[in-house]
């Protein structure tokens, strides 16, 4: 038994290819199935299965369009009520893949109908946790409702427990989850691999002894998540389509003028600083960077389903499409050119500054540190006269602003870059600080 390991950083989530040499199943595939259709070329076998642990919250699957085009048996939970074909499988049914066998677990918590996946060849056992164990922490519980957070929390101590009697010590562990993935209840591991044997050692899940206590710390350790997660299960629910993710005909600078004067949505690509010295008027700073930051961010501060023009270099614009695709946001227009004065030279531009914790300390007393980060990180600390308003929370509050000239920080700068911009499109005079805010009581900043 193998295990490819398909990596989706922009998300913090794997996709996984098991086989035996000749055929294969996939688990937790994303939309852009064009990656795992390498994998399975690289490895010279046939798909024969597509699993899903759960129907998805914070990501588009793939795992439909995989199937159709493999002929594939597609395992949902047989509980999941869908529209398309697929095979149901429950709590202890197993499947026979090539030399492997796959037996499904039922592990509610992150969702109620969360499914586990124990592969076995007669010699190795693989564990596929989905959001349920992670590396050193566990599926977040309150995806589905307010109500059923507590709910979900107990059934989340109960199922990793069961999951981990159900497999070896030596089983390899591979969760979907978890690797900078929202969906995690608190930061995971930074681990690349463990095994059940190890997460009986290390995770609260499986050290608590104390359920309710368990339950109470996970609770306190859950923090905002992006809005976009809101679409994404009914997406899944209903069935996705194949992404479309080539590259479209440049907009001429007439059209993306035209767009601008409109109030549309119109994203700068390049790095945060560069926006800075010089952008489109009415154009937002979303820097693409290595992608990590863009995705997550741009889903959840701009308002859904609204059409995007992306801005920049051809290769972030080509990488920023396929990433927006895995959350459901298809058909981005583009405009390709390394500044404004080649993409549109007639176009009106802007500018702001951008400063350091140094230019902080120097600034009149009467001007306004806005702090975009998540209230969580604000409470944990923050600049004692600073006004919380967190990124994704500001366009709906904009009239909560305080008055007056705006310095703009968060924890590294991007979000403070995105806040920026859109304060200036609103019409305010800001300050982009672009410093880490782990650097600020350094500097001489005062913290509460």
């Amino acid at each position: 038994m193998e295990v490819v390991t398909i990596e989706t950083p922009q998300l913090g989530d794997r996709t996984y290819l098991v086989h035996d040499g000749e055929v294969g199943i996939v688990i937790d595939p994303q939309r852009d199935t064009d990656r795992v259709e390498k994998a399975v070329a690289d490895a010279g076998v046939r798909i024969t299965h597509v699993a899903e642990t759960h129907i998805h919250n914070d990501y588009v699957t793939g795992g439909l369009q995989l199937a159709k085009e493999h002929n594939a048996a597609y395992l949902i939970n047989a509980a999941d009520d869908v529209p398309y074909a697929r095979q149901p499988i429950s709590d202890g049914d197993t499947v026979q893949v090539g030399r492997m066998v796959l037996k499904a677990v039922a592990t509610p918590g992150h969702t109620h109908r969360h499914l586990s996946y124990i592969v076995t060849d007669g010699e190795r056992q693989a564990v596929f946790s989905g959001g349920s164990l992670l590396y050193g922490s566990v599926g977040r519980t309150d995806l589905v409702s307010d109500d059923d957070t507590v709910p979900l929390a107990h059934h989340q101590y109960a199922s990793v427990r069961r999951l981990v009697d159900e497999a070896g010590r030596d089983a390899r562990l591979y969760p979907t989850h978890g690797f900078g993935s929202f969906c995690s209840s608190r930061p995971a591991s930074v681990a690349e691999s463990s095994t059940i044997g190890e997460q009986l050692k290390e995770n609260h899940a499986l050290t608590d002894p104390d359920e309710d206590h368990f339950v109470q710390e996970l609770i306190h350790n859950l923090t905002a998540y992006p809005s976009y997660y809101a679409h994404m299960a009914p997406i899944n629910l209903a069935g996705p389509t194949a992404p479309a993710l080539e590259l479209p005909d440049s907009l001429d600078q007439d059209e993306l003028a035209s767009r601008l004067q409109r109030g549309e949505w119109v994203v700068d690509l390049r790095n945060r600083i560069a926006f800075a010295r010089s952008h489109l008027s009415g154009s937002v700073s979303f820097e693409y960077g290595d992608g990590t930051k863009f995705t997550a961010f741009l889903g959840w501060v701009l308002p859904w389903d609204e059409q995007l023009t992306l801005v920049g270099e051809r290769q972030d614009i080509e990488n920023a499409i396929r990433d927006l695709s895995r959350i459901g946001i298809d058909n981005p227009d583009a405009a390709i050119g390394s500044g404004p004065a080649e993409i549109a030279p007639a176009a009106p531009t802007s500018s702001y500054a951008s400063a350091g914790w140094q230019e902080v300390l120097q600034k009149p007393k009467d001007e306004c540190i806005l702090d975009v980060r998540r209230t969580d990180e604000f409470e944990r600390a923050h600049i004692r006269e600073a006004t919380n308003i967190p990124v994704h929370e500001l366009l709906r509050r904009m009239d909560e602003v305080p008055p007056g000239r705006l310095w703009v920080h968060c924890g590294s700068g991007y979000r403070a870059a995105v806040a920026a911009s859109l304060l200036q499109r609103a019409g305010r005079d800001v300050v982009h600080i672009d410093a880490s805010f782990r650097d600020a009581k350094k500097a001489g900043l005062t913290l509460a």
